[in-house]
């Protein structure tokens, strides 16, 4: 990737979540960019971490775990699983990670926790009908909320949601609306929402953290499946 380029994607992005921010009489400290280096060398994280951004998510334990030693060395940069985390995966996130975002069962939250390392977590919640979404219903969430709070290595601070996909933001700003409805319910305060295309409506309605990939390292690269 060209490093002017990718320098250039990154003010394109800032610029949009400045005049979103101004919008919604909102600060840019307010937001989280997660910047999302699924399927991307760990060169591509390497490049981004010496242009500023400091948050990255990725999608799948294994993929990260094979990057790992090649970025290690960024000594301030956080890492989010953004991606379904199966259970018998969790002790290894747990290594892995600084923010779990995907949390979606009790089960999950247990083997989280019995890594014995502390973790930030978010709670994803399935706002759709859509079958190959995860996440946790909305009337599971005061079971599932309890459960996390009583485990003591995991730190509750949020909700994530994954709307179903239009090109159109208009069509997925009622679940972001939906999802900051619950987070006031609930009491939390992180909303993790919105993407490369979304990303000003989900400002708009009170996201706190965005995942953008393709606006910022462009599509993703074929090769590594």
């Amino acid at each position: 990737m060209d490093k002017v380029t990718l320098q250039d994607r990154i003010r394109q992005v800032e610029d949009r979540i400045q005049t979103a921010v101004n919008q919604s009489h909102r600060t840019r400290d307010s937001i989280t960019l997660i910047a999302v280096t699924k399927k991307f060398a760990p060169e591509v994280i390497c490049e981004a971490y010496s242009l500023g951004l400091r948050v990255f998510g990725e999608n799948y334990v294994q993929e990260f775990a094979e990057k790992l030693p090649s970025v290690q060395g960024l000594s301030d940069a956080r890492f989010h699983l953004i991606g379904h985390l199966q259970s018998n995966k969790a002790r290894l996130a747990a290594e892995l990670f600084r923010v779990v975002e995907t949390v979606d069962s009790e089960k999950l939250a247990r083997r989280l926790n019995e890594s014995g390392k502390p973790l930030e977590v978010m709670i994803e919640v399935k706002l759709s009908e859509e079958g190959t979404k995860a996440g946790a219903a909305p009337e599971e969430l005061p079971g599932l909320i309890a459960a996390i709070r009583a485990c003591p290595n995991l730190q509750l601070t949020g909700l994530m949601t994954m709307p179903p996909w239009n090109q159109d933001p208009e069509a997925t700003r009622p679940y972001f609306r939906k999802l900051a409805e619950l987070a006031r319910i609930h009491q939390l305060s992180n909303l993790s929402m919105g993407m490369s295309h979304d990303l000003e409506a989900a400002i708009q309605e009170g996201a706190t953290h965005i995942r953008v990939g393709t606006a910022l390292f462009g599509p993703r690269p074929k090769a590594r499946e």
